[in-house]
Protein backbone atom coordinates (compact mmCIF):
# COMPACT_ATOMS: atom_id res chain seq x y z
CA UNK A 1 0.00 0.00 0.00
CA UNK A 2 1.28 3.47 -0.84
CA UNK A 3 1.32 5.46 2.40
CA UNK A 4 1.45 8.92 0.74
CA UNK A 5 -2.14 10.04 1.31
CA UNK A 6 -2.41 13.23 -0.68
CA UNK A 7 -5.52 12.60 -2.78
CA UNK A 8 -8.41 13.51 -0.45
CA UNK A 9 -6.61 11.63 2.31
CA UNK A 10 -6.24 8.46 0.21
CA UNK A 11 -3.22 6.79 -1.44
CA UNK A 12 -1.84 9.06 -4.16
CA UNK A 13 -2.23 6.21 -6.65
CA UNK A 14 -6.00 6.76 -6.48
CA UNK A 15 -5.45 10.02 -8.38
CA UNK A 16 -3.87 8.11 -11.27
CA UNK A 17 -6.81 5.72 -11.45
CA UNK A 18 -9.38 8.50 -10.97
CA UNK A 19 -8.07 10.49 -13.94
CA UNK A 20 -7.69 7.42 -16.14
CA UNK A 21 -11.28 6.38 -15.46
CA UNK A 22 -12.52 9.96 -15.90
CA UNK A 23 -10.98 10.31 -19.38
CA UNK A 24 -12.05 6.80 -20.38
CA UNK A 25 -15.66 7.54 -19.41
CA UNK A 26 -15.41 10.91 -21.19
CA UNK A 27 -14.49 9.10 -24.40
CA UNK A 28 -17.03 6.29 -23.90
CA UNK A 29 -20.07 8.43 -23.14
CA UNK A 30 -19.05 11.21 -25.52
CA UNK A 31 -18.94 8.80 -28.45
CA UNK A 32 -22.02 6.92 -27.29
CA UNK A 33 -24.01 10.17 -27.06
CA UNK A 34 -23.65 10.87 -30.80
CA UNK A 35 -23.45 7.28 -32.04
CA UNK A 36 -27.08 6.74 -33.08
CA UNK A 37 -27.44 10.31 -34.34
CA UNK A 38 -24.44 9.77 -36.64
CA UNK A 39 -25.78 6.47 -37.96
CA UNK A 40 -29.16 7.94 -38.98
CA UNK A 41 -27.91 11.35 -40.17
CA UNK A 42 -27.89 10.44 -43.89
CA UNK A 43 -25.48 11.72 -46.53
CA UNK A 44 -27.29 14.97 -47.30
CA UNK A 45 -27.40 18.16 -45.26
CA UNK A 46 -24.76 20.21 -43.50
CA UNK A 47 -23.55 17.38 -41.26
CA UNK A 48 -23.71 14.10 -43.23
CA UNK A 49 -23.29 10.75 -41.53
CA UNK A 50 -24.33 7.18 -42.27
CA UNK A 51 -27.59 6.00 -43.78
CA UNK A 52 -28.77 3.25 -41.43
CA UNK A 53 -32.42 2.82 -40.61
CA UNK A 54 -33.50 3.56 -37.05
CA UNK A 55 -33.96 -0.15 -36.38
CA UNK A 56 -30.45 -0.99 -37.61
CA UNK A 57 -28.87 1.96 -35.78
CA UNK A 58 -30.50 0.97 -32.48
CA UNK A 59 -29.47 -2.66 -33.00
CA UNK A 60 -25.84 -1.64 -33.57
CA UNK A 61 -26.00 0.64 -30.52
CA UNK A 62 -27.40 -2.15 -28.34
CA UNK A 63 -24.94 -4.74 -29.64
CA UNK A 64 -22.09 -2.33 -28.92
CA UNK A 65 -23.20 -1.91 -25.29
CA UNK A 66 -23.69 -5.67 -24.94
CA UNK A 67 -20.24 -6.46 -26.31
CA UNK A 68 -18.55 -3.83 -24.12
CA UNK A 69 -19.95 -5.34 -20.92
CA UNK A 70 -19.45 -8.93 -22.05
CA UNK A 71 -15.77 -8.31 -22.86
CA UNK A 72 -15.20 -7.24 -19.25
CA UNK A 73 -15.29 -10.95 -18.35
CA UNK A 74 -12.44 -12.12 -20.64
CA UNK A 75 -10.63 -8.87 -19.85
CA UNK A 76 -10.55 -9.85 -16.19
CA UNK A 77 -9.39 -13.34 -17.10
CA UNK A 78 -6.47 -11.91 -19.11
CA UNK A 79 -5.41 -9.74 -16.18
CA UNK A 80 -5.77 -12.60 -13.70
CA UNK A 81 -3.86 -15.16 -15.70
CA UNK A 82 -1.48 -13.46 -18.13
CA UNK A 83 -0.71 -9.74 -17.94
CA UNK A 84 -1.57 -8.43 -14.50
CA UNK A 85 -4.01 -5.58 -13.92
CA UNK A 86 -1.77 -2.58 -14.58
CA UNK A 87 -0.47 -3.78 -17.93
CA UNK A 88 -3.95 -4.86 -19.01
CA UNK A 89 -5.38 -1.42 -18.19
CA UNK A 90 -2.57 0.31 -20.08
CA UNK A 91 -3.02 -1.83 -23.19
CA UNK A 92 -6.78 -1.29 -23.00
CA UNK A 93 -6.33 2.51 -22.81
CA UNK A 94 -4.09 2.52 -25.88
CA UNK A 95 -6.51 0.34 -27.88
CA UNK A 96 -9.46 2.58 -26.92
CA UNK A 97 -7.50 5.66 -28.04
CA UNK A 98 -6.76 4.07 -31.41
CA UNK A 99 -10.41 3.06 -31.73
CA UNK A 100 -11.71 6.60 -31.32
CA UNK A 101 -9.19 8.00 -33.79
CA UNK A 102 -10.23 5.31 -36.28
CA UNK A 103 -13.85 6.38 -35.73
CA UNK A 104 -12.79 9.90 -36.70
CA UNK A 105 -12.00 8.69 -40.25
CA UNK A 106 -15.16 9.41 -42.31
CA UNK A 107 -15.81 5.92 -43.73
CA UNK A 108 -18.45 3.32 -42.83
CA UNK A 109 -15.85 0.56 -42.72
CA UNK A 110 -13.66 2.48 -40.28
CA UNK A 111 -16.71 3.15 -38.11
CA UNK A 112 -17.14 -0.54 -37.38
CA UNK A 113 -13.40 -1.12 -37.02
CA UNK A 114 -13.23 1.74 -34.53
CA UNK A 115 -16.12 0.27 -32.55
CA UNK A 116 -14.31 -3.07 -32.43
CA UNK A 117 -11.19 -1.41 -31.01
CA UNK A 118 -13.21 0.48 -28.38
CA UNK A 119 -15.04 -2.72 -27.39
CA UNK A 120 -11.82 -4.72 -26.98
CA UNK A 121 -10.01 -1.91 -25.17
CA UNK A 122 -12.88 -1.24 -22.78
CA UNK A 123 -13.07 -4.94 -21.97
CA UNK A 124 -9.42 -4.83 -20.93
CA UNK A 125 -9.68 -1.60 -18.93
CA UNK A 126 -13.12 -1.31 -17.35
CA UNK A 127 -13.22 -4.09 -14.76
CA UNK A 128 -9.50 -4.21 -14.05
CA UNK A 129 -9.05 -0.57 -13.13
CA UNK A 130 -11.68 -1.04 -10.41
CA UNK A 131 -9.72 -4.05 -9.16
CA UNK A 132 -6.55 -1.96 -8.85
CA UNK A 133 -8.44 0.55 -6.69
CA UNK A 134 -9.10 -2.19 -4.16
CA UNK A 135 -5.46 -3.27 -4.21
CA UNK A 136 -4.33 0.19 -3.09
CA UNK A 137 -5.66 -0.64 0.39
CA UNK A 138 -4.80 -3.26 2.97
CA UNK A 139 -7.36 -6.00 3.49
CA UNK A 140 -9.14 -4.36 6.44
CA UNK A 141 -8.55 -0.70 5.56
CA UNK A 142 -11.66 1.21 6.56
CA UNK A 143 -10.99 3.77 3.83
CA UNK A 144 -11.66 1.29 1.03
CA UNK A 145 -15.38 2.09 0.67
CA UNK A 146 -14.87 5.85 0.63
CA UNK A 147 -12.03 5.36 -1.85
CA UNK A 148 -14.40 3.60 -4.23
CA UNK A 149 -16.93 6.39 -3.75
CA UNK A 150 -14.32 8.98 -4.81
CA UNK A 151 -13.26 6.77 -7.72
CA UNK A 152 -16.82 6.35 -8.99
CA UNK A 153 -17.31 10.11 -8.99
CA UNK A 154 -14.88 10.13 -11.91
CA UNK A 155 -17.54 8.36 -13.97
CA UNK A 156 -20.01 11.19 -13.54
CA UNK A 157 -17.39 13.87 -14.20
CA UNK A 158 -16.16 12.04 -17.29
CA UNK A 159 -19.62 11.50 -18.72
CA UNK A 160 -20.49 15.19 -18.30
CA UNK A 161 -17.29 16.20 -20.13
CA UNK A 162 -17.98 13.67 -22.87
CA UNK A 163 -21.55 14.74 -23.54
CA UNK A 164 -20.59 18.43 -23.45
CA UNK A 165 -17.49 18.32 -25.63
CA UNK A 166 -18.08 15.41 -28.01
CA UNK A 167 -21.79 16.18 -28.31
CA UNK A 168 -21.25 19.82 -29.24
CA UNK A 169 -18.41 19.14 -31.70
CA UNK A 170 -20.17 16.16 -33.27
CA UNK A 171 -23.54 17.82 -33.84
CA UNK A 172 -22.52 21.45 -34.43
CA UNK A 173 -19.25 21.06 -36.36
CA UNK A 174 -18.95 17.50 -37.66
CA UNK A 175 -19.48 13.98 -36.35
CA UNK A 176 -15.85 13.01 -36.72
CA UNK A 177 -14.74 16.03 -34.71
CA UNK A 178 -16.75 14.53 -31.87
CA UNK A 179 -15.19 11.09 -32.33
CA UNK A 180 -11.75 12.68 -32.55
CA UNK A 181 -12.35 14.62 -29.32
CA UNK A 182 -13.15 11.31 -27.60
CA UNK A 183 -9.80 10.00 -28.86
CA UNK A 184 -7.95 13.03 -27.52
CA UNK A 185 -9.63 12.60 -24.15
CA UNK A 186 -8.62 8.94 -23.96
CA UNK A 187 -5.10 9.88 -25.05
CA UNK A 188 -4.93 12.20 -22.02
CA UNK A 189 -6.01 9.29 -19.84
CA UNK A 190 -3.44 6.90 -21.31
CA UNK A 191 -0.63 9.48 -21.05
CA UNK A 192 -1.24 10.31 -17.42
CA UNK A 193 -1.54 6.58 -16.57
CA UNK A 194 1.88 6.01 -18.12
CA UNK A 195 3.35 9.16 -16.52
CA UNK A 196 2.05 8.47 -13.00
CA UNK A 197 1.82 4.68 -13.01
CA UNK A 198 4.68 4.51 -10.51
CA UNK A 199 2.39 6.10 -7.90
CA UNK A 200 0.41 2.85 -7.82
CA UNK A 201 3.37 1.36 -5.96
CA UNK A 202 3.03 -2.03 -7.65
CA UNK A 203 -0.68 -2.50 -6.85
CA UNK A 204 -2.10 -4.98 -9.35
CA UNK A 205 1.14 -5.22 -11.30
CA UNK A 206 1.29 -9.02 -11.34
CA UNK A 207 -1.23 -11.64 -12.47
CA UNK A 208 -2.86 -13.78 -9.82
CA UNK A 209 -1.77 -17.05 -11.44
CA UNK A 210 1.95 -17.62 -10.89
CA UNK A 211 2.38 -21.05 -12.52
CA UNK A 212 4.47 -20.42 -15.71
CA UNK A 213 3.07 -23.51 -17.47
CA UNK A 214 -0.53 -22.40 -16.93
CA UNK A 215 0.34 -18.86 -17.99
CA UNK A 216 1.90 -20.14 -21.22
CA UNK A 217 -1.20 -22.23 -21.95
CA UNK A 218 -3.44 -19.22 -21.30
CA UNK A 219 -1.32 -17.09 -23.64
CA UNK A 220 -1.67 -19.66 -26.41
CA UNK A 221 -5.45 -19.76 -25.99
CA UNK A 222 -5.59 -15.97 -26.06
CA UNK A 223 -3.50 -15.85 -29.24
CA UNK A 224 -5.79 -18.32 -30.97
CA UNK A 225 -8.88 -16.32 -30.00
CA UNK A 226 -7.24 -13.05 -31.11
CA UNK A 227 -6.24 -14.60 -34.43
CA UNK A 228 -9.81 -15.78 -35.05
CA UNK A 229 -11.16 -12.27 -34.39
CA UNK A 230 -8.55 -10.78 -36.75
CA UNK A 231 -9.51 -13.20 -39.54
CA UNK A 232 -13.18 -12.28 -39.17
CA UNK A 233 -12.35 -8.57 -39.36
CA UNK A 234 -10.21 -8.99 -42.46
CA UNK A 235 -12.89 -11.14 -44.12
CA UNK A 236 -15.53 -8.49 -43.40
CA UNK A 237 -13.34 -5.75 -44.90
CA UNK A 238 -12.81 -7.85 -48.02
CA UNK A 239 -16.57 -8.22 -48.40
CA UNK A 240 -16.60 -11.98 -47.85
CA UNK A 241 -19.77 -11.72 -45.78
CA UNK A 242 -22.25 -9.12 -44.60
CA UNK A 243 -24.10 -8.89 -41.31
CA UNK A 244 -27.67 -7.74 -40.73
CA UNK A 245 -27.44 -5.63 -37.56
CA UNK A 246 -30.90 -6.56 -36.24
CA UNK A 247 -30.42 -10.28 -36.88
CA UNK A 248 -26.99 -10.19 -35.27
CA UNK A 249 -28.34 -8.35 -32.22
CA UNK A 250 -31.15 -10.89 -31.82
CA UNK A 251 -28.71 -13.80 -32.11
CA UNK A 252 -26.31 -12.18 -29.66
CA UNK A 253 -29.11 -11.63 -27.15
CA UNK A 254 -30.06 -15.32 -27.37
CA UNK A 255 -26.39 -16.26 -26.96
CA UNK A 256 -26.00 -14.21 -23.79
CA UNK A 257 -29.27 -15.52 -22.31
CA UNK A 258 -28.30 -19.14 -23.05
CA UNK A 259 -24.81 -18.73 -21.58
CA UNK A 260 -26.15 -17.12 -18.42
CA UNK A 261 -28.97 -19.65 -18.09
CA UNK A 262 -26.65 -22.63 -18.53
CA UNK A 263 -24.28 -21.26 -15.92
CA UNK A 264 -27.06 -20.80 -13.39
CA UNK A 265 -28.24 -24.37 -14.09
CA UNK A 266 -24.69 -25.67 -13.70
CA UNK A 267 -24.30 -23.97 -10.35
CA UNK A 268 -27.66 -25.20 -9.09
CA UNK A 269 -27.32 -28.84 -10.18
CA UNK A 270 -23.63 -29.69 -10.53
CA UNK A 271 -21.57 -27.33 -8.36
CA UNK A 272 -22.21 -29.15 -5.07
CA UNK A 273 -23.90 -26.21 -3.36
CA UNK A 274 -25.64 -26.52 -0.03
CA UNK A 275 -29.37 -25.99 0.36
CA UNK A 276 -28.89 -22.44 1.67
CA UNK A 277 -26.51 -21.62 -1.20
CA UNK A 278 -29.04 -22.88 -3.70
CA UNK A 279 -31.71 -20.70 -2.13
CA UNK A 280 -29.42 -17.69 -2.45
CA UNK A 281 -28.67 -18.64 -6.06
CA UNK A 282 -32.39 -18.55 -6.87
CA UNK A 283 -32.52 -15.04 -5.41
CA UNK A 284 -29.54 -13.97 -7.54
CA UNK A 285 -31.23 -15.42 -10.61
CA UNK A 286 -34.25 -13.17 -10.15
CA UNK A 287 -32.03 -10.18 -9.37
CA UNK A 288 -30.15 -10.94 -12.59
CA UNK A 289 -33.40 -10.84 -14.55
CA UNK A 290 -34.40 -7.61 -12.84
CA UNK A 291 -31.06 -5.96 -13.61
CA UNK A 292 -31.17 -6.97 -17.29
CA UNK A 293 -34.72 -5.63 -17.58
CA UNK A 294 -33.79 -2.37 -15.86
CA UNK A 295 -30.86 -1.64 -18.19
CA UNK A 296 -32.99 -2.41 -21.23
CA UNK A 297 -35.01 0.67 -20.31
CA UNK A 298 -32.24 2.82 -18.88
CA UNK A 299 -30.13 2.52 -22.05
CA UNK A 300 -32.97 3.85 -24.18
CA UNK A 301 -31.38 7.23 -23.38
CA UNK A 302 -28.90 6.72 -26.21
CA UNK A 303 -31.41 5.12 -28.58
CA UNK A 304 -35.16 5.67 -28.87
CA UNK A 305 -35.22 8.57 -26.37
CA UNK A 306 -32.40 10.32 -28.23
CA UNK A 307 -34.41 9.98 -31.44
CA UNK A 308 -37.50 11.32 -29.64
CA UNK A 309 -35.42 14.28 -28.45
CA UNK A 310 -34.16 14.91 -31.99
CA UNK A 311 -37.48 14.65 -33.81
CA UNK A 312 -40.20 15.55 -31.30
CA UNK A 313 -38.70 17.72 -28.55
CA UNK A 314 -38.16 21.48 -28.53
CA UNK A 315 -34.56 21.80 -27.38
CA UNK A 316 -34.43 25.60 -27.48
CA UNK A 317 -33.89 27.59 -24.30
CA UNK A 318 -33.79 31.39 -24.45
CA UNK A 319 -33.38 31.18 -28.20
CA UNK A 320 -30.41 28.77 -28.12
CA UNK A 321 -30.94 25.30 -29.57
CA UNK A 322 -28.54 22.98 -27.78
CA UNK A 323 -27.27 19.63 -29.13
CA UNK A 324 -29.54 16.60 -28.83
CA UNK A 325 -26.83 14.60 -27.06
CA UNK A 326 -26.76 17.17 -24.23
CA UNK A 327 -30.02 15.66 -22.97
CA UNK A 328 -27.80 12.86 -21.63
CA UNK A 329 -26.26 15.35 -19.20
CA UNK A 330 -29.36 15.03 -17.05
CA UNK A 331 -28.46 11.63 -15.62
CA UNK A 332 -24.95 12.31 -14.24
CA UNK A 333 -26.11 15.67 -12.85
CA UNK A 334 -29.10 14.03 -11.16
CA UNK A 335 -26.84 11.27 -9.78
CA UNK A 336 -24.60 13.82 -8.09
CA UNK A 337 -27.61 15.70 -6.69
CA UNK A 338 -29.64 12.76 -5.44
CA UNK A 339 -27.07 10.11 -4.48
CA UNK A 340 -26.48 11.68 -1.03
CA UNK A 341 -30.23 11.92 -0.52
CA UNK A 342 -30.75 8.23 -1.29
CA UNK A 343 -27.82 7.28 0.93
CA UNK A 344 -29.38 9.31 3.73
CA UNK A 345 -32.78 7.68 3.19
CA UNK A 346 -31.34 4.15 3.43
CA UNK A 347 -29.29 5.10 6.50
CA UNK A 348 -32.26 6.57 8.35
CA UNK A 349 -34.46 3.60 7.45
CA UNK A 350 -31.77 1.22 8.71
CA UNK A 351 -31.61 3.07 12.05
CA UNK A 352 -35.36 2.41 12.39
CA UNK A 353 -35.01 -1.22 11.22
CA UNK A 354 -37.04 -0.33 8.12
CA UNK A 355 -34.30 -0.60 5.51
CA UNK A 356 -35.74 -2.47 2.49
CA UNK A 357 -34.11 -5.76 1.56
CA UNK A 358 -32.08 -6.01 -1.64
CA UNK A 359 -34.92 -7.60 -3.68
CA UNK A 360 -37.25 -4.83 -2.55
CA UNK A 361 -34.78 -2.16 -3.66
CA UNK A 362 -34.57 -3.87 -7.04
CA UNK A 363 -38.37 -3.88 -7.17
CA UNK A 364 -38.43 -0.17 -6.36
CA UNK A 365 -35.95 0.48 -9.17
CA UNK A 366 -38.12 -1.41 -11.66
CA UNK A 367 -41.30 0.33 -10.50
CA UNK A 368 -39.61 3.68 -11.06
CA UNK A 369 -38.53 2.57 -14.53
CA UNK A 370 -42.13 1.60 -15.29
CA UNK A 371 -43.30 5.00 -14.05
CA UNK A 372 -40.84 6.76 -16.37
CA UNK A 373 -42.31 5.04 -19.41
CA UNK A 374 -45.84 5.82 -18.25
CA UNK A 375 -44.71 9.43 -18.39
CA UNK A 376 -43.27 8.87 -21.88
CA UNK A 377 -46.61 7.47 -23.07
CA UNK A 378 -48.21 10.81 -22.21
CA UNK A 379 -45.37 12.64 -23.97
CA UNK A 380 -45.84 10.51 -27.10
CA UNK A 381 -49.61 11.10 -27.10
CA UNK A 382 -49.01 14.85 -26.81
CA UNK A 383 -46.41 14.79 -29.60
CA UNK A 384 -48.92 13.09 -31.90
CA UNK A 385 -51.11 16.18 -31.54
CA UNK A 386 -48.54 18.98 -31.35
CA UNK A 387 -45.60 17.31 -33.22
CA UNK A 388 -43.11 18.63 -30.64
CA UNK A 389 -43.21 18.69 -26.84
CA UNK A 390 -41.34 20.62 -24.17
CA UNK A 391 -38.02 19.53 -22.75
CA UNK A 392 -39.58 18.89 -19.33
CA UNK A 393 -40.94 15.51 -20.44
CA UNK A 394 -37.52 14.02 -21.07
CA UNK A 395 -36.01 15.75 -18.04
CA UNK A 396 -38.65 14.19 -15.78
CA UNK A 397 -38.14 10.81 -17.46
CA UNK A 398 -34.39 10.95 -16.87
CA UNK A 399 -34.95 12.09 -13.28
CA UNK A 400 -37.07 9.01 -12.59
CA UNK A 401 -34.49 6.84 -14.39
CA UNK A 402 -31.85 8.21 -12.02
CA UNK A 403 -33.97 7.48 -8.97
CA UNK A 404 -34.40 3.92 -10.23
CA UNK A 405 -30.68 3.63 -10.83
CA UNK A 406 -29.87 4.80 -7.32
CA UNK A 407 -32.32 2.26 -5.88
CA UNK A 408 -30.97 -0.67 -7.91
CA UNK A 409 -27.48 -0.17 -9.31
CA UNK A 410 -25.33 0.71 -6.27
CA UNK A 411 -26.44 -2.38 -4.37
CA UNK A 412 -26.32 -4.82 -7.30
CA UNK A 413 -22.69 -5.83 -6.81
CA UNK A 414 -23.28 -5.88 -3.07
CA UNK A 415 -26.08 -8.41 -3.57
CA UNK A 416 -23.94 -10.64 -5.79
CA UNK A 417 -21.10 -10.39 -3.28
CA UNK A 418 -23.28 -11.16 -0.25
CA UNK A 419 -25.28 -14.07 -1.65
CA UNK A 420 -22.87 -15.68 -4.16
CA UNK A 421 -21.47 -19.12 -3.34
CA UNK A 422 -18.03 -18.44 -1.87
CA UNK A 423 -16.18 -20.67 -4.34
CA UNK A 424 -17.74 -18.85 -7.30
CA UNK A 425 -17.73 -15.25 -6.09
CA UNK A 426 -15.52 -13.92 -8.90
CA UNK A 427 -17.54 -15.63 -11.60
CA UNK A 428 -20.78 -14.25 -10.17
CA UNK A 429 -19.40 -10.72 -10.65
CA UNK A 430 -18.95 -11.66 -14.30
CA UNK A 431 -22.62 -12.62 -14.39
CA UNK A 432 -23.55 -9.20 -13.02
CA UNK A 433 -21.80 -7.57 -15.98
CA UNK A 434 -23.54 -10.02 -18.29
CA UNK A 435 -26.89 -8.70 -17.03
CA UNK A 436 -25.78 -5.26 -18.22
CA UNK A 437 -24.78 -6.79 -21.55
CA UNK A 438 -28.18 -8.43 -22.04
CA UNK A 439 -29.92 -5.22 -21.01
CA UNK A 440 -27.89 -3.25 -23.55
CA UNK A 441 -28.74 -5.56 -26.43
CA UNK A 442 -32.42 -5.58 -25.47
CA UNK A 443 -32.32 -1.77 -25.29
CA UNK A 444 -31.16 -1.67 -28.90
CA UNK A 445 -33.76 -4.13 -30.13
CA UNK A 446 -36.65 -2.54 -28.23
CA UNK A 447 -35.48 0.95 -29.16
CA UNK A 448 -35.39 0.00 -32.82
CA UNK A 449 -38.94 -1.32 -32.69
CA UNK A 450 -40.09 1.75 -30.77
CA UNK A 451 -38.61 4.29 -33.19
CA UNK A 452 -38.93 2.36 -36.44
CA UNK A 453 -42.31 3.81 -37.47
CA UNK A 454 -42.09 7.08 -35.57
CA UNK A 455 -44.47 7.95 -32.77
CA UNK A 456 -46.99 5.25 -33.74
CA UNK A 457 -44.55 2.47 -32.86
CA UNK A 458 -43.47 3.93 -29.52
CA UNK A 459 -46.76 3.47 -27.68
CA UNK A 460 -47.02 -0.35 -28.00
CA UNK A 461 -43.34 -0.92 -27.19
CA UNK A 462 -43.31 1.39 -24.18
CA UNK A 463 -46.57 -0.20 -22.97
CA UNK A 464 -45.02 -3.65 -23.26
CA UNK A 465 -41.97 -2.51 -21.28
CA UNK A 466 -44.17 -1.13 -18.49
CA UNK A 467 -45.91 -4.49 -18.19
CA UNK A 468 -42.75 -6.55 -17.87
CA UNK A 469 -41.26 -4.11 -15.35
CA UNK A 470 -44.37 -4.46 -13.21
CA UNK A 471 -44.38 -8.26 -13.51
CA UNK A 472 -40.73 -8.63 -12.47
CA UNK A 473 -41.16 -6.07 -9.67
CA UNK A 474 -44.05 -8.09 -8.22
CA UNK A 475 -41.93 -11.27 -8.20
CA UNK A 476 -39.01 -9.49 -6.53
CA UNK A 477 -41.31 -7.89 -3.95
CA UNK A 478 -42.66 -11.35 -3.12
CA UNK A 479 -39.11 -12.66 -2.70
CA UNK A 480 -38.31 -9.73 -0.44
CA UNK A 481 -40.53 -11.17 2.30
CA UNK A 482 -38.15 -14.15 2.54
CA UNK A 483 -35.04 -11.99 2.85
CA UNK A 484 -34.12 -10.17 6.04
CA UNK A 485 -33.38 -6.47 5.58
CA UNK A 486 -29.78 -5.75 4.60
CA UNK A 487 -27.72 -4.75 7.62
CA UNK A 488 -24.51 -3.92 5.78
CA UNK A 489 -23.90 -0.35 4.69
CA UNK A 490 -21.78 -1.29 1.67
CA UNK A 491 -23.54 1.00 -0.73
CA UNK A 492 -21.70 3.16 -3.21
CA UNK A 493 -23.59 6.42 -3.18
CA UNK A 494 -22.25 8.12 -6.29
CA UNK A 495 -22.05 5.34 -8.83
CA UNK A 496 -23.33 5.00 -12.44
CA UNK A 497 -24.20 1.40 -13.92
CA UNK A 498 -21.41 1.09 -15.97
CA UNK A 499 -20.57 1.50 -15.57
Amino acid sequence: MNTSKTFFGHPIGLRTLFLTEMWERMSYYGMRGIMVLFMIAGVSGENPGLTFSKEAANAIYGTYIGLVYFMVVPGGWIADNILGYQKTVLIGAIIITLGHFILAIPLQETFFLGLLFVILGTGLLKGNISTIVGKLYDGNDSQRDSGYTIFYMSINIGSVLGFLICGYLGEKIGWHWGFGAAGIGMAFGAFQFIRYRSLLNGAGSNPSESDPAKRKKSTILLSIAGGAVLLLVVAAFLGKFSINPVTFAESYAYFLVVIAGLYFIYLFLLAGLSASEKKNLVLLFFLFIGAAAFWSGFDQSGGSLTIFAKEHTNLSILGYSFPVSWMNLANPIFVVLFAPIFAGIWTNLAIRNLDPSLPMKFAIGLLLMALSFVLMLYAVDLAMVTQTVGIQWLLLTYLIHTWGELALSPIGLSAFSRYAPKKYAGQMFGLWFMASAIGGVLAGLLGGEASGDGLESMTPIFSFMIKYYLAIAVVLAALAFDISPAKEDSYISATKKDD
